[in-house]
Order: C-alpha cells, then structure tokens, then sequence
C-alpha cells in the first residue's frame, strides 16, 4: 500500500485543468446555440486530360462511370465527415446533392457540393468533404488511363445560416450562381 499517491483537491483540480483549458484540441462548445437552418456550397476541379475526358464523356471507361460513382461518393463523404475530421460536430444531414460539370475547354471536371441540415453548427466541413470524396473517386477511376492527374481549387462558395447569415466566397461565383445570390 505504500505505493498509493494521495492526491489532493487543489493537485486534482490542476490536472483537470491542464487537459481542458491548456489543451489546443478543442471541440467548440455549441450546446447553447439555438438549432437553425443551415446550407453551405463547395466546389473543386479535376484535370484529367484529354483522353480520359473523352472516354467519360462516352462512357468509355474501363473501371466504369466515374461521373455516376463520384456522385455516390459525395454523399459517403458528407455523411462521414466527422468521423474524419477529429474536431467537426457529427451533424444531421437533412439534404445533400452533387452536380458535376465537364469542362472541354481544359478537359475537366468541376464538382459542386451542396449541403443542408438544421443544427447548432454549419455544414462547410461537410460539402467540402463531399467535393472531395467526388474528385478522389474521379481519380481513382481515370489514373488507369492517365495517372497525371490534379485536384485544384477545392473551396468553399456559399454559406448561409446561423448567426453570420449568408456569406459568398470574396472571389466571386460562378456565373450561374451569381444570378441566383445577387
């Protein structure tokens, strides 16, 4: 028994906060916000060259559509976020949806991500999340054909809801956004 520390109150309530208020990992507390309606639009681009674009545009592709699947994907990635990212809130999803759009222009493919839920917190985290999980799985499906890839200009566009209301990204939309957010 002479190997039992005695700990006192005042050495307890150190220890306690030095995890907790010393600590850089913190989840932020929202358990004192009020539930709202929240929505939040993310977009990113894929350059997968030339033939690659080409055979997606006629499904042509040897693993399968990656436009079809990376719409699937999205949702799997919106839905896992916070198990993913250690300090996101997991959220309810109440609405989710993917459009993806093929540019020829630079053989391309932009994906937008758009996010709903009422709850204390937004869901940024999240459309960007199933941006993401959209583009990686666009890539897992082409470097098959053509392993020169990129990923690019992964962002947040739109959020809305809560506290702050609307905010629009400061380097503009897309056109076909901005006549719908004036």
């Amino acid at each position: 028994m002479s190997n039992l520390k005695i700990i006192n109150n005042e050495k307890l309530s150190d220890w306690a906060k030095d995890i907790f208020e010393n600590n850089s990992y913190n989840m932020i507390d929202v358990s004192e916000k009020k539930s709202t309606f929240r929505r939040a639009l993310a977009s990113g681009k894929i350059f997968v060259g030339e033939e690659v674009f080409n055979l997606i545009q006629k499904k042509q592709m040897p693993k399968g559509d990656p436009i079809s699947l990376a719409e699937i994907s999205a949702v799997l990635g919106v839905k896992k976020t916070s198990e993913l990212i250690p300090l996101c809130h997991p959220l309810p999803i109440d609405h989710t949806a993917t459009k993806i759009m093929m540019n020829d222009e630079d053989f391309s493919l932009e994906v937008y991500c758009v996010v709903s839920t009422v709850a204390k917190t937004g869901v940024e985290m999240e459309a960007i999340m199933g941006v993401n999980a959209a583009l990686i799985t666009i890539y897992d499906l082409s470097k098959i054909i053509n392993p020169d890839l990129k990923i690019d200009n992964v962002k947040l566009l739109i959020k809305e809801g809560g506290k702050s209301g609307l905010w629009k990204n400061p380097n503009g939309l897309p056109s076909f956004l901005d006549k719908i957010f004036k």
